[in-house]
């Protein structure tokens, strides 16, 4: 019986060694590949019943395990949809662009996304990218984005053009202190409506006195020009008063100077309420009066003229922004990244992909370097995990058990021909 026993032995190690040379070719022929994560073989003992004076060889089995949870090398790329977990978690995957609540969701670090003819980004391997939709401010708008159902696919390259209208005027210039009451200084400005279509807003200052001074802004394609409240056409005319240092002291009598509205464009756009930034009180950031010439230091504005899309960058938070050639940004998407209590029990799916399973434990959607969450990094790829020159040992330590294992079919078939000739 018992060599019987040893020769199954031996074809029991024929079969681990087997598995184990399989495991081995993979982990090789996936050095190249992107977010490839090796696998080993285990291995343990075949025990058949046994008794103390006698022994009855069980053999050996070979068992794969996955290191999924292992972090692979970083390496930069040119792609700005290139993206990279450094840390712990996944991206999330579908099948389909438009995949269903109940649909089976997939997770990988393996991330060359490129965008299709529609604009969702895609994997080599053909899976789709989730992600949550957000606010301008970068916040997902799902009521609840822990649940998979919250997420959709990100989708970019469809993404309009913009355009964005002036809020805010922000204005640095110094008002020579040497000129003579009723002397005037004048400069133009840009200002956008709320279609992107550029106007000019003209300043006229006016000395009205020791350390006082009136600012007009006239703006020809606007109807009303108004201080705060756009429709009476008022017109807008500001005192503005200096300290004897030069700083400004108070505009209208107040901290800051009023509102700029404007009515009424002949472009059709909506009307439009711009936030004036003269400086603070009793500081030389912004308007100024001292001696020398009339120079306009800075003029900064928040509007924009229609742009067209230009591309997408993403944030190590995972937050998505769409660019236009017009300077704009707009936050569209937010990627969120997957944890697993056991990333190793992960099922593998073709494709460099994985799915959850019982061993696995359920997943947990969580913002980028939120607990154990790793964090994104763009135009990164994560390298296989495949060390070249440990795989080659394990070959030549695999391809010496195997002609070891056979070496003990060959010895019990030699015996068993012994006991045949005895009876010859």
């Amino acid at each position: 019986m018992s060599l019987y026993g040893a020769m199954f032995s031996g074809v029991s190690g024929l079969n681990a060694q087997s598995q184990a040379l399989g495991i081995i070719s993979d982990n090789i022929s996936n050095m190249n590949t992107v977010g490839y994560k090796t696998n080993k073989a285990s291995f343990s003992t075949l025990v058949t019943g046994q008794t103390k004076n006698s022994y009855a060889p069980g053999g050996v089995r070979s068992i794969p395990l996955a290191n999924v949870a292992k972090q692979g090398l970083l390496q930069a790329s040119s792609n700005p949809t290139d993206l990279a977990i450094t840390g712990k978690g996944f991206f999330t995957l579908a099948d389909s662009a438009t995949p269903t609540s109940s649909a089976t969701r997939f997770y990988t670090r393996a991330c060359e996304f490129t965008a299709d003819a529609s604009g969702y980004l895609r994997s080599p391997s053909g899976f789709f990218l989730q992600g949550w939709a957000t606010d301008l401010a970068g916040v997902p708008t799902a009521s609840n984005p822990s649940l998979l159902s919250s997420l959709e696919t990100v989708r970019v390259t469809s993404i309009s053009g913009s355009a964005g209208a002036t809020k805010t005027l922000e204005i640095g210039l110094n008002l020579p202190a040497t000129k003579s009451v009723g002397g005037t200084e004048t400069t133009t400005i840009a200002v956008f409506d709320s279609l992107g279509v550029e106007h000019t807003a003209s300043l006229k200052w006016t000395k009205t006195g020791t350390n006082a001074w009136t600012l007009d802004i006239t703006v020809a394609d606007a109807s009303t020009v108004d201080e705060t409240t756009v429709g009476s056409n008022a017109g807008y005319s500001v005192a503005v008063i200096f300290n004897s240092d030069g700083t400004p002291n108070t505009f209208d009598g107040a901290s800051t100077p009023p509102a700029l509205a404007l009515g009424s464009w002949n472009s059709g756009a909506a009307d439009s309420i711009i936030t004036m930034d003269l400086g603070t009180q009793a500081t030389a950031d912004g308007v100024t009066q001292f001696s020398g010439d009339y120079s306009v230091a800075f003029v900064n504005q928040d509007g924009v003229q229609f742009g067209n899309f230009f591309g997408v960058k993403i944030d190590d938070k995972g937050i998505v922004t769409a660019r236009f050639d017009n300077g704009e940004t707009r936050r569209i998407y937010k990627i969120p990244v997957a944890t697993f209590p056991n990333p190793n029990g992960l099922d593998t799916k073709t494709g460099t992909v994985y799915a959850e399973s019982d061993t696995s434990g359920n997943f947990f959607l969580r913002n980028a370097r939120e607990g154990i969450a790793g964090r994104i990094i763009s135009s990164t790829l994560e390298a296989s995990t495949s060390d070249i020159a440990g795989e080659f040992t394990n070959l030549i330590i695999t391809q010496r058990a195997y002609a070891a294992s056979t070496r003990i079919i060959t010895t019990a078939d030699e015996m068993l021909d012994e006991l045949i000739r005895i009876k010859r």
